[in-house]
């Protein structure tokens, strides 16, 4: 047997599709279950998980369908282990009473969303018109997942390790929005290695002591969204508006450039805020004073960021790849203080 090696891991650079590098950040992050359905443009994260999880030691499976994809996902969340899917828009329009059932248990998942346009079938070009399904709920009931919008592919690498920390945190679904040119594009990102073997301080080392997982010496656990007695769905309902009020206190993510002394500040999200920065620089040097928010929690919402630069008198222009749809929430946060365009 062969010495250990003592030396401390290193971070090297990798070049990688956004899609591929989420799904080696899912491995990174100890996610040992994977279920889903090929649909575009995603594709690459189900190929790469197919290739990648069972050298993991974890569990691949190419579901039948994207139903069945997300209800396998709550399986193995039950058991206590870290699960993800992905889809693009019209297979997470399918997930969504899974979704909704995950929220019921109160059970973590990393579900990834690689926004196609729409409606119906649409076709495979990049859109984010799928923003009120992501966070208004989706599903039936009152329920919120966390949702996350990368804007490169190394944010998209590092956010989907934190998600399933959110997610294990929280005990919620969270939700990795990207569209199909952050996963399609190439970018080179960091990564950590040790020799020729990728390590991560992310895989859970604790007991979860909520799952399923057999009697063994203790009462048994029951997972379940399914509440029959007179009162018990309502306290359940009162704690989860807890737990997001909490979630809304602690987690709101916002970006900002030049907020100083901007009179006009454009609010983007994922790869359009790529686009917004550009504008706001060729803006800057022509003599006008622009900004750029970006939100990288769209649930929750970072409202009280917008509420403390709106202090100020400021134009907010909204810049979405969708007809207006965080917009919404844009003047929700605002509260008619300043005006707000699309």
């Amino acid at each position: 047997m062969g010495r250990q090696s003592t030396r401390a891991p290193e971070h090297k650079k990798v070049l990688m599709p956004g899609n591929e590098a989420i799904a080696q950040a899912a491995l990174d992050a100890g996610c040992r279950f994977y279920a889903g359905y090929p649909i575009t443009p995603q594709n690459e994260i189900i190929a790469y998980m197919a290739l990648h999880m069972p050298l993991a030691g974890g569990v691949f499976i190419q579901s039948e369908s994207e139903l069945a994809a997300i209800n396998m996902v709550l399986g193995a969340s039950a058991c206590g282990v870290r699960a993800m899917t992905s889809s693009s828009s019209p297979g997470i329009s399918l997930m969504q009473e899974g979704i909704s059932y995950l929220a019921g248990a109160q059970l973590p998942a990393v579900i990834v969303n690689i926004m196609r346009a729409g409606p119906g079938l649409g076709n495979i070009w990049p859109a984010q018109s799928d923003y009120f399904q992501a966070v208004k709920g989706g599903g039936h009931g009152d329920y919120h997942c966390m949702v996350i919008a990368p804007s490169t592919v190394q944010e998209a690498y590092d956010w989907t390790i934190k998600a399933f920390d959110l997610a294990d945190k929280y005990r919620l679904p969270v939700i990795i929005l990207g569209d199909g040119m952050l996963g399609q594009m190439m970018e080179p990102l960091f990564v950590a290695h040790d020799g020729d073997k990728r390590i991560t301080n992310h895989e859970p080392r604790i007991t979860k002591s909520w799952a399923a997982t057999g009697c063994k010496g203790r009462p048994a656990n029951v997972v379940k969204s399914f509440r029959l007695q007179m009162g018990d769905l309502e306290q359940l309902n009162e704690e989860l508006q807890e737990k997001y009020s909490r979630i809304k206190a602690k987690e709101q993510i916002a970006q900002g450039l030049f907020l100083e002394d901007a009179q006009i500040v454009l609010v983007a999200y994922g790869t359009m805020a790529r686009m917004a920065k550009d504008a706001v620089n060729a803006l800057r040097e022509q003599g006008l004073k622009a900004g750029l928010l970006r939100p990288i929690s769209l649930w929750p919402f970072p409202v009280d960021i917008l509420k403390q630069i709106t202090k100020n008198p400021i134009k907010i222009l909204v810049v979405e790849m969708s007809y207006g749809q965080m917009v919404e929430d844009v003047k929700l946060a605002v509260g008619g203080r300043v005006a707000v365009d699309f």
